[in-house]
């Protein structure tokens, strides 16, 4: 992790990130906010590939929360089996698409708090849903999104809210969508986990990393 960057510098490297990723947008695959909610449950811990091949099936049979709802857990739990922790998900998609169904007339909430009630729906997955689905402004902090900010000196905070704390800050309102996908796309692309691609950086040159060679 590096130093925090100042003002001026956040600046500038928001500016090269969104021009190094103009296509930076979901790669999830979804028709309505219900569908966006169910493959951003589906996301943890599986690649947005695998999700959306199983979501291809998953939403012909069931593709708003009463039909998910009737479809029932077991065979939920046969349709999204490749990916992981499906026996936990289909649990809690099922049981979801219940709420959502009774409680909400088959409509997703926009609101955070009724959002993070939800089985299986914790902070980042309501802030995807809030962004995406309905246009409010949220920065969710995942894997790629934490690691980038730490490295890059966006944040210097140790947990995931500290991070997404730093970065509402530092970041215009009006972009923390787009910022969202900007380092995303700039984790799984450049600065990747294991080997980042420091010499191929278009942010390199600004780019606080101790180890970084210029």
């Amino acid at each position: 992790m590096g130093k925090k960057l100042d003002e001026k510098t956040t600046k500038e490297m928001l500016r090269l990130l969104a021009a190094a990723y103009p296509d930076a947008k979901p790669a999830l695959k979804y028709q309505n906010p219900f569908e966006l909610l169910v493959a951003v449950l589906l996301s943890a811990q599986c690649t947005d590939e695998r999700v959306n091949i199983v979501t291809d099936e998953l939403f012909r049979k069931a593709p708003d929360a009463a039909a998910m709802a009737a479809l029932g857990e077991e065979e939920i739990r046969e349709t999204i089996k490749s990916c992981g922790l499906y026996k936990n998900k289909a649990k809690n998609i099922a049981a979801l698409s219940r709420i959502l169904t009774e409680e909400y007339g088959g409509e997703v909430p926009s609101a955070r708090e009724d959002l993070e009630q939800l089985p299986g729906i914790g902070r980042k997955s309501a802030n995807v849903v809030m962004s995406v689905a309905f246009g409010i402004p949220a920065l969710a902090v995942d894997t790629h999104v934490f690691r980038v900010s730490r490295r890059m000196g966006f944040s210097d905070g140790g947990d995931v809210r500290k991070v997404e704390e730093d970065l509402m800050a530092a970041v215009p309102r009006e972009d923390w969508a787009a910022a969202h996908h900007w380092l995303i796309f700039h984790g799984r692309r450049c600065c990747k986990a294991q080997r980042p691609l420091c010499g191929e950086c278009p942010v390199g040159s600004l780019c606080p990393r101790l180890y970084l060679k210029k």
